[in-house]
């Protein structure tokens, strides 16, 4: 299981926030020192989202982003946030993303997210952010009323990179990760499936390099709060996620 240390970017800084309420912010200083620290131990990934794009819908930190790719090479950065046109997502990879996060696009207008992950094999992600099952969108602030399980049949046949799986609900509140839920997305999907959201502790990491549905597991789990805090060290959490190997 692949760690995914997390820099979510916000007017500039690194912050992390509570269920994606912009109002429970916790800042964490210059994100290029952060990911620099996730590189010194030892991540092979960085996942990036810029939160003033996902909140505007329209790109507003790439010069940041594209500081950060550089200042991290040669980790692989995974960018999301306001990914909303296929325009988006060729300047995101022409910056240097190994993958790109797409998530409101591809709830409202799955065909060109297929056409997007075609154009692109293995490089596009579907951002799967949801409620209690009810995929999330316009930077979480919008319920689609779609089923995450419907979103994922309607992607069945496109070669995405990943699903990415947030549960609001758990995210920033280092409670733990939605295990029941992330069993059902491995049950309906064949695509490559990433946990986010709630990871607090090296048990919970445990438990998702546990998970099993059949011989499906998980492919990657993204942390934040509980690296950034120093609840863990990117050496811990390495080595928690290939527990179960």
């Amino acid at each position: 299981m692949e760690l995914y240390p997390a820099v979510d970017l916000l007017e500039g800084g690194a912050v992390r926030l509570r269920q994606g309420d912009f109002a429970a912010r916790t800042d964490f200083g210059d994100p290029l020192a952060l990911a620099r620290r996730y590189r010194a131990g030892g991540a092979r990934w960085v996942h990036v989202v810029d939160l003033d794009a996902a909140r505007r819908g329209r790109p507003v930190q790439r010069d940041l982003v594209a500081a950060l790719v550089s200042a991290v090479a040669p980790l692989h950065v995974q960018v999301g946030g306001g990914v909303r046109s296929a325009e988006d997502v060729e300047a995101l990879l022409a910056l240097g993303a190994a993958r790109v996060v797409v998530g409101t696009l591809a709830a409202t207008d799955p065909g060109a997210l297929r056409e997007l992950a075609a154009t692109y094999p293995g490089r596009v992600a579907l951002g799967l952010d949801h409620r209690g099952g009810q995929v999330a969108t316009e930077g979480w602030r919008s319920t689609s009323g779609q089923a995450a399980s419907e979103l994922l049949a309607a992607l069945a046949e496109a070669p995405l990179g990943a699903v990415v799986v947030t549960a609001i609900d758990r995210d920033g509140t280092l409670e733990g990760p939605d295990l029941a839920g992330l069993a059902a997305v491995l049950a309906a999907t064949e695509v490559p499936v990433v946990a986010s959201g709630g990871v607090g502790s090296l048990e919970d990491l445990r438990q998702l390099a546990a998970l099993r549905v059949g011989a499906r597991r998980l492919a990657g789990v993204v942390v934040g709060r509980a690296l950034a805090e120093g609840a863990m060290s990117v050496e811990e959490a390495l080595a928690a996620c290939a527990s179960s190997e």
